[in-house]
C-alpha cells in the first residue's frame, strides 16, 4: 500500500492553526508565503512518496549491519539518502547564512512527520541532525559554526546526542564519561554512551557526536556537566576531514522496531572533544537539542498513526467480510460498512489529525517565542511540547494497535506491514524522555513552578474559542459543548494538583501522566474545534466542501468520542492516589 502525504491537511494546519498571521510578519521569514510553502511541502511530499516509502519494509527486513566496529545501511537507504542531501531537504528550516532554506518551523514540522510517515528509520538521521544544528546555533562559538554548520545543514555530515550510559539510563546526574583539558584547549573524552541514534553508520562524509561529560573538578550531579563536540572524524583547518577520531562502535542494539536506524554503543577512548560554551553548563545547552527532539518525536508519533490509519483505510474498504447488521445487504460488505470498524477509522483519524492541530500550534509559538520578545508565548510553548510528545507518542501506540485490530488476523502477520507500525511506534512514548518524564516535567517545571499560571492562560484561550463556537453553526455548539465540559475537567485537576502539592507531593506525582493525557486531549480538541471553524468559513466562501466538511465531521467525532475520555483522567486524579501509592507487591 502506497503512501500518501496529507499535504491538503498540512497546509490546512499551517495557515489556520499555526498562528500563521504572527509567525508570517516576523522579519526572518518575510520572503515566503503559502504558495511557496505549500509548492516547497508539494516537492518533498513526492519525493518522500515516491523514493522514502519504499524503503521502509526493505530496511525493516534488511535492517542495518554491524562488523567488526562498522555499520553498514542497506544500499537502497544509502542511495536515497544520497538524493535527500543532493535535493537539499536537510536544509529546509535552517538560517540562509549557513546555507539553509529558511522555512518556519511549522513547516519543518510538516516535513518530518512526511518524512517519518514515509520510513521513521531513515527519518532518524535527519531529525538528530536538526536537533544537533540547533543546539550549535544558540549555543556554540563562532569558530564552532563556521567549522561545523554548513555541512550539517546540507547534510553531508550528520549529528547526534550522546547522554546514556549504561549505569545513568535517564538519570543524567549519574553520567561519568570523562573529559579532561588538554594543553592545545582540546578535550581528551573518555567512556561509553549507549542508545546512541545513527551513532554508527555510512550514509553520511563525517558525523558530528555532541556528548555530555564530566570534567575532573566538576561538581557531582547534573551540575556538573559540560557539553564537548567530538566529531567521528577531525577536521582540519581548512575545513577537509582528517584522521579518524577515537571514537568506536562496538555494537548496535537489536531491536522490536526501527530497524534500519542503527542504535549505537560508542566508546570514547581519550578521543578529541571540543567545549561548547562553558564548562558545568552542559545539561542547560543539551535541553535545547533535547526540547527540539521531543517535539519532533510527538511528530513522529503523528506520522506513524498517518501511515497506520492510511494502510487500514485502504484495508477496510477491499476486505470484505460478513452482512452488514442493518440487513440491507444479502451479502458480505467490506469491513467499513460495519459500525465498530468506522468507529476504530474514525478514532485513528481523529487522533492523528488532533496531533497535526496541536503540533503545528506549538510550532507557531516557538517560533514566535524564538524571533519576537514574547514571554507570554514562550511560556506556552513550553507548556505544550510535553503535550506534544506525551500525548502523540502514547496515541501512535493506540492507533498503530488499532490499525492491527482492523486487518485482523492477517494485522499480526508481518506481510502486511500493520504490525509494523505497532512495532516502530513502541518506542516513541520511551525515548527522548518516557513519558512519565514528560508529564513530570509538564506538572512540576511547567505548572508548579509559576502556581498555574500557564496553565491558567492555556484554558482561558480554551474559553475563548468556546465563546466562538457557542455563536456558529449546530456542529460548533455540539463541539463546544463537550469542549468546555473537557475543559471544566481540566481545571478542577489543576487546582487540585496545586493544592495537593503542597501536603502531598506523591500523591500529586501520582496524577501527572493522566494530567499530561488529560491536557493533551483537551489541546487536541480544542485545536480541532478551531480547524472547523476555519473549515466553515471556507465553506461559506465555496471553497473546498468535501474536504471542509470532513474537517468538521473529524472535530465532532474527537468532542463527542475522545473527550469525554478527560472526565476518565480528572476522576484517576483526583481519586487515585491512594489505591496507587498504597499498592503491595509482594517478593
Amino acid at each position: 500500500m502506497s503512501y500518501q502525504p496529507p499535504v491538503k491537511d498540512l497546509i490546512f494546519c499551517i495557515e489556520h492553526l499555526s498562528h500563521w498571521e504572527n509567525v508570517s510578519t516576523l522579519a526572518v521569514y518575510a520572503d515566503h508565503d503559502l504558495t511557496d510553502i505549500g509548492a516547497a511541502l508539494e516537492g518533498f511530499a513526492q519525493f518522500c512518496a515516491e523514493q522514502i516509502a519504499p524503503l521502509s519494509q526493505i530496511g525493516d527486513t534488511l535492517g542495518a549491519r554491524y562488523d567488526n566496529g562498522r555499520v553498514t545501511m542497506p544500499e537502497a537507504d544509502a542511495q536515497a539518502y544520497a538524493q535527500f542531501v543532493e535535493m537539499g531537504w536537510q536544509s529546509m528550516t535552517h538560517p540562509v547564512e549557513y546555507g539553509g532554506f529558511g522555512l518556519p518551523r511549522v513547516v519543518g514540522a510538516a516535513a518530518v512527520e512526511v518524512l517519518n510517515a514515509a520510513d521513521m528509520s531513515f527519518g532518524l538521521c535527519p531529525l538528530l541532525t536538526d536537533g544537533a544544528i540547533e543546539a550549535l546555533l544558540l549555543t556554540g562559538s563562532d569558530e564552532q559554526k563556521a567549522t561545523y554548520l554548513e555541512p550539517l545543514v546540507a547534510g553531508r555530515w550528520s549529528g547526534t546526542m550522546n547522554l546514556t550510559e549504561p549505569q545513568a539510563g535517564s538519570d543524567l546526574g549519574r553520567v561519568s564519561t570523562k573529559a579532561t583539558r588538554r594543553e592545545d584547549g582540546t578535550y581528551g573524552v573518555s567512556g561509553t554512551k549507549i542508545f546512541i541514534t545513527y551513532g554508527a553508520h555510512d550514509l553520511t562524509e563525517n558525523i558530528i557526536h555532541l556528548v555530555l561529560a564530566r570534567t575532573p573538578e566538576a561538581p557531582v550531579g547534573p551540575k556538573g556537566l559540560s557539553l564537548f563536540i567530538v566529531p567521528q572524524k577531525l577536521v582540519e583547518p581548512d575545513g577537509t576531514l582528517g584522521a579518524e577520531n577515537a571514537v568506536n562502535c562496538v555494537s548496535i542494539e537489536h531491536k522490536l522496531g526501527v530497524r534500519a536506524s542503527p542504535t549505537a554503543v560508542l566508546e570514547y577512548d581519550d578521543a578529541t572533544g571540543f567545549l561548547i560554551g562553558e564548562e558545568n553548563r552542559g545539561l542547560e545547552y543539551m535541553f535545547i537539542m533535547m526540547n527540539a527532539a521531543r517535539f519532533s518525536v510527538g511528530v513522529q508519533g503523528i506520522a506513524i498513526s498517518e501511515r497506520a490509519y492510511q494502510r487500514a483505510l485502504a484495508y477496510a474498504r477491499e476486505r470484505v467480510q460478513s452482512r452488514p447488521v442493518n440487513g440491507q445487504a444479502r451479502d458480505a460488505v467490506a469491513i467499513i460498512e460495519h459500525p465498530d470498524v468506522r468507529r476504530m477509522l474514525m478514532r485513528m483519524r481523529c487522533l492523528t489529525e488532533g496531533g497535526r492541530a496541536m503540533a503545528a500550534a506549538t510550532a507557531g509559538l516557538l517560533d514566535i517565542a524564538h524571533h519576537r520578545d514574547d514571554p507570554a508565548a514562550a511560556a506556552l510553548a513550553e507548556f505544550m511540547v510535553p503535550l506534544v510528545k506525551g500525548f502523540c507518542s502514547e496515541r501512535a501506540v493506540e492507533v498503530a494497535s488499532l490499525g492491527v485490530q482492523i486487518h485482523g488476523g492477517v494485522g499480526f502477520i508481518e506481510e502486511t506491514g500493520a504490525a509494523q507500525h505497532y512495532r516502530d511506534a513502541r518506542i516513541l512514548p520511551i525515548y527522548e524522555g518516557t513519558t512519565a518524564i514528560q508529564a513530570n516535567d509538564l506538572l512540576g517545571r511547567k505548572v508548579m513552578r509559576d502556581g498555574g499560571e500557564t496553565a491558567r492562560r492555556f484554558a482561558a484561550r480554551i474559553a475563548e474559542t468556546e465563546a466562538e463556537l457557542a455563536n456558529g453553526f449546530a456542529e460548533a455548539q455540539a463541539i463546544g459543548t463537550s469542549l468546555a465540559k473537557a475543559r471544566g475537567s481540566f481545571e478542577s485537576a489543576l487546582d487540585w494538583l496545586l493544592e495537593t502539592s503542597h501536603k502531598d507531593i506523591d500523591a500529586a506525582f501520582a496524577g501527572s501522566v493522566p494530567f499530561l493525557m488529560l491536557a493533551g486531549t483537551l489541546a487536541a480538541g480544542w485545536k480541532l474545534a478551531k480547524g472547523a471553524l476555519a473549515a466553515q468559513t471556507a465553506l461559506d466562501a465555496g471553497q473546498d466542501a468535501r474536504f471542509m466538511t470532513r474537517k468538521i465531521a473529524t472535530a465532532l467525532f474527537f468532542a463527542e468520542h475522545i473527550l469525554p475520555d478527560c472526565a476518565a483522567e480528572h476522576a484517576r486524579i483526583l481519586h487515585g492516589a491512594r489505591s496507587l501509592l498504597d499498592a503491595d507487591f509482594p517478593d
